[in-house]
């Protein structure tokens, strides 16, 4: 896909959501349009280089900064392997054991990413308690209203369509690395929250958000820590009172 086809990526739940999934009801997903976006809204940017062709980066993250492309990666990573994504954040390090069982392409995509450097010297811009995240992955602008990549990658797995709604297999609890996604199919690429809290459930009426890495009780303990700095106000509902900066995240092999 091209990059006409990701203006916008976001989370988004409503109220009514909110509720409906609480109560192990049927949520409705409802997006603004890209100039009236609400403050449930999770949105996604990319940078200004030019596109260059999709490839694989230096394993070693060494590979000059890219943050534009023609077409989605291809596959980098052996997915008989395991992956950690080590963000090394002024809060502290955060440790993901990635699911390249599950979730090859999705993971394969944050990888290639990350050797890119795409996610270098990035923020996490948004931390939203009533439903327990912390948004980052925006290079551009550090909002919501990221261009992204260039592209989009496939759901994982194909999302079952009940009466216009997608409906997805996730169920989401503290600890998690999930992509952020517009409504439509197919429509992740480069935005990521986790999970860092139990209100983090009131998602899974949609079950939409790929869950693609797990982070450990330390990795955790320093996501709660920047939770407990959150300020709200702005658009999409708050951000910690101080800047979070992803220094670099690093790929390991384990």
């Amino acid at each position: 896909m091209t990059r006409s086809t990701v203006q916008r990526q976001f989370v988004v739940i409503t109220f009514a959501a909110l509720v409906l999934a609480a109560c192990g009801g049927d949520a409705t997903e409802t997006t603004a349009e890209p100039d009236t976006a609400t403050s449930d809204e999770v949105v996604e940017e990319n940078g200004t280089d030019s596109p260059v062709e999709s490839g694989c980066p230096a394993p070693d993250h060494t590979s000059p900064r890219r943050l534009i492309f023609d077409a989605a990666p291809p596959i980098c990573t052996d997915p008989s392997q395991n992956f950690v994504a080590v963000f090394d954040t002024t809060e502290g390090e955060v440790r993901v054991t990635l699911d390249t069982t599950n979730t090859p392409i999705t993971a394969n995509n944050f990888v290639t990413l990350a050797r890119w450097g795409y996610y270098d010297n990035t923020t996490w811009f948004r931390t939203d308690p009533s439903i327990d995240i912390i948004q980052g992955g925006a290079p551009t602008t550090e909002s919501p209203a990221d261009p992204g990549p260039g592209y989009t990658i496939p759901d994982e797995p194909a999302f079952d369509d009940i009466d216009g709604q997608l409906i997805g297999p996730y169920r989401y609890e503290p600890g998690q690395l999930v992509m952020a996604r517009a409504r439509g199919r197919d429509s992740s690429s480069a935005q990521y929250f986790f999970s860092t809290g139990p209100n983090t459930a009131l998602l899974n009426g949609q079950g939409t958000y790929v869950v693609f890495g797990q982070t450990d009780a330390a990795g955790l303990a320093v996501l709660q820590a920047v939770m407990e700095l959150h300020e709200p106000g702005g658009q999409f509902g708050g951000a910690p009172s101080r800047t979070v900066t992803v220094r670099s995240v690093r790929i390991e092999k384990s």
